[in-house]
């Protein structure tokens, strides 16, 4: 299971987090309008979306994963989401290899996306890094009540033959009444990650990413933000064979994030740990005025001939404008960017 494909979006996003037997069913009301094998329920400041059982593999006739049906849903009051989780497992509840999910997306259909002009807003989700997101206290990302929003979700089609495979995506939403300043969500990425521009991409890259050579391969892109903004946590998306992907401001001359992932001795993706991933309520500013360059490295054993695909992205969540006082660079190896 060392390949996996991410999608067309960020394929995000985001160790397999433990999981009870049982513990995916025991949603209380009220439970949201669904659609068949995808139910979304509400306990207390949880939102949780539930998708399967679904068997593995599944013929999609050249499809890269087994796609479930898009499922949009309304939530019955304004919340502010703080965070989110992901998780994969069987219908009886035992945990799955990570690599089982191809991606979970979550837009927002009725806002616009500032990265990506004239498509809807990219909020959360996950791939095969799964990682929990717990955004710096007082911050979040709005969430209307009766905006149309839709989750689509996809599990790998080249996974072992599989019955029953599920999955849950909880969003933590602030409690009700809590004072939350509001966050934009900013996807970057080497690949491009804005449909509108897929035709632009070249010829060594598709859905599945960017095509990794044997050997080390490093691979940049320029950058260009659409917005001034304050970013107070970093989601890092990549694929197996991930050394580093890196954010950086090419006129301060500044390092903004360096992310490593833990991986197995052949490349297999394990986690971005914690201290891994930026979350950080000073946080750092970039601009409009700047350039930047985003960054991936991969290495790809000599020895293994099959074709590998990579991505390198980042869900930024930031706050309109620069930060309000200088901030000092961003460093990964912090405890305060801990995700802890």
């Amino acid at each position: 299971m060392t390949r996996f494909l991410a999608a067309t979006l960020l394929a995000f996003f985001w160790t397999i987090p433990a999981f009870a037997a049982g513990s995916h069913h025991d949603h209380a009301v009220p439970t949201l309008d669904n659609q068949t094998k995808t139910s979304v329920t509400i306990e207390g400041n949880r939102v949780t979306l539930t998708f399967g059982p679904i068997d593995l593999p599944s013929a999609h006739d050249g499809e890269l994963a087994a796609s479930m049906p898009k499922h949009i849903f309304q939530l019955p009051k304004d919340m502010y989401m703080v965070g989110f989780k992901s998780a994969v497992f069987t219908k009886e509840g035992k945990p799955l290899p990570q690599q089982y999910l191809h991606h979970i997306l979550m837009i927002n259909n009725d806002r616009q996306s500032v990265s990506c002009a004239g498509e809807p807003l990219f909020f959360g989700g996950a791939g095969l890094e799964m990682t929990e997101a717990r955004f710096p206290a007082g911050y979040g990302v709005k969430l209307g009540k009766n905006e149309r929003l839709m989750a689509v979700v996809a599990f790998y089609h080249k996974a072992p033959p599989t019955k029953d495979v599920m999955a849950t995506f909880t969003m933590e939403m602030a409690p009700e009444g809590a004072r939350i300043e509001p966050m934009d969500v900013y996807q970057v990425g080497v690949n491009i990650v804005c449909f509108s521009k897929f035709g632009q991409r070249g010829k060594d890259q598709t859905d599945e990413g960017m095509e990794i050579k044997p050997g080390v391969t490093v691979l940049s892109a320029p950058l260009k933000f659409s917005m001034d903004g304050c970013v107070k946590f970093a989601y890092p998306h990549g694929h197996d064979q991930l050394l580093m992907i890196a954010l950086e401001d090419k006129t301060a001359r500044r390092t903004l994030l360096r992310t490593v992932p833990d991986v197995a001795s052949d490349g297999t993706f394990i986690a971005f740990q914690p201290h891994q991933v930026f979350k950080d309520g000073g946080g750092f500013s970039v601009s409009t005025s700047s350039d930047y360059e985003m960054t991936m490295v991969y290495h790809h054993p000599l020895h293994d001939p099959l074709v590998q695909h990579g991505m390198g992205n980042y869900l930024l969540f930031m706050t309109p404008g620069a930060c309000p006082t200088a901030a000092p660079m961003a460093s990964t190896s912090s405890a305060s960017h801990s995700s802890n």
